[in-house]
C-alpha cells in the first residue's frame, strides 16, 4: 500500500497514475471533497493523517515547505526504520535538505521528487520528475516512480530535485508571461489573436506554453490546471534561490509584480494563464 498526503490537482493526478498501475493507495486530505474524489477513484481514504505513518512509502503533495514540516512532525515519530518519504511538493531546497537530515536520524529516507507539468499532463504520463536523494533509496522506489512517470532525472542529493524544479518554473513562468504579452500586443495592434497564436506556434518563437495556455488566454478560460497564486509562491522561492546563489533575476522580479497584479484582480485561484489579465489591465490604462 502506498500512502499519499495532499490530494489537490497534482495529488489527484498522482493517485490516478498509481491506480492505473494497479498500486493500492491510501490517501488523506484535510478537504472532505478531495477525500470523496479519492474514494470515487478507488483509493482507500484515511480518517486521520497519522494513519498513514504505518505505510512503507508515503508521497507528499502539499502546498509548501511549511506544510510539509507540519505533516512530517505528525507522522515521522510513528514511521518505521527503512520507510521512505517521497516529497513532490514545490518547496524550498534548503527545507528539503533539512528534512532529509532530520529523517535520516530516525532511519527514514527522504526523496524530493518534484514534478514539471500540469496535473493534466501528469495524469497523461507526460510529467517530468526531478529526483534528489540517496541513490539506494531511489533504486528501492524506482518501480513506484516509474508508475508515476516514464520521465525522471536523478539530480543529486536531497534538495537537488527541489532546486531544479525552481529553475524549470522560472523558464515556464516567463514563457507564459511572454506569450501573454505577445497576445495582448496582437489584440492592441488589431491582429487576430487566434491567427497570431497559430503563426507563433509555427515560428522560431514557439514554446510548449503556446499549446497548453494559448487558447485559454484567448478564450479567457481560466479553469484551473495550476493556480496562479501557487506560481507566485514559486517565484518567491526562485527569487530567494537567486539571492542565496548571488544570481540577479531581473525578469523574475518583474514577473513577481505581474503575478501580484493578477492576484489583486481577484484571480488567485484561477489558472496561471490568467496572468494575461495583468497585461490587459495595463493596456486599458494606457
Amino acid at each position: 500500500m502506498t500512502g499519499i498526503i495532499g490530494t489537490g490537482l497534482l495529488g489527484q493526478a498522482l493517485v490516478s497514475r498509481l491506480l492505473a498501475a494497479s498500486q493500492h493507495v491510501v490517501g488523506f486530505d484535510i478537504d472532505p471533497e478531495r477525500c470523496r474524489e479519492l474514494a470515487e477513484k478507488g483509493a482507500q481514504v484515511a480518517r486521520r493523517v497519522t494513519e498513514l505513518a504505518s505505510e512503507s512509502v508515503i508521497l507528499l503533495c502539499l502546498p509548501d515547505s511549511t506544510t510539509v514540516a507540519s505533516v512530517l512532525s505528525l507522522i515521522a515519530p510513528s514511521m518505521s526504520t527503512g520507510s521512505c518519504i517521497i516529497d513532490t511538493t514545490t518547496g524550498d531546497p534548503g527545507d528539503s535538505r533539512r528534512a532529509a537530515r532530520q529523517l535520516a536520524e530516525q532511519g527514514i529516507e527522504y526523496i524530493d521528487a518534484t514534478v514539471a507539468g500540469s496535473s493534466i499532463q501528469v495524469e497523461a504520463g507526460e510529467g517530468v520528475f526531478m529526483v534528489g536523494g540517496n541513490p539506494a533509496a531511489i533504486d528501492r522506489c524506482q518501480s513506484l516512480l516509474d508508475a508515476l512517470s516514464p520521465h525522471s532525472f536523478l539530480l543529486g542529493p536531497s534538495g537537488a530535485g527541489a532546486t531544479m524544479k525552481l529553475i524549470i518554473n522560472l523558464a515556464l513562468g516567463l514563457n507564459r508571461a511572454v506569450l501573454a504579452e505577445a497576445l495582448v500586443l496582437a489584440e492592441h495592434a488589431n491582429v487576430d489573436p487566434q491567427l497570431a497564436l497559430e503563426v507563433l506556434r509555427n515560428s522560431p518563437a514557439y514554446s510548449a506554453q503556446m499549446d497548453s495556455k494559448g487558447e485559454k488566454m484567448i478564450a479567457r478560460d481560466y479553469l484551473t490546471q495550476a493556480r496562479l497564486s501557487q506560481h507566485l509562491k514559486d517565484v518567491e522561492l526562485i527569487l530567494q534561490l537567486g539571492k542565496e546563489s548571488s544570481c540577479p533575476l531581473p525578469l523574475s522580479r518583474q514577473h513577481h509584480t505581474l503575478l501580484q497584479q493578477a492576484i489583486d484582480l481577484g484571480l488567485a485561484d484561477q489558472d496561471n494563464s490568467a496572468i494575461i489579465e495583468a497585461w490587459r489591465e495595463m493596456g486599458e490604462q494606457c
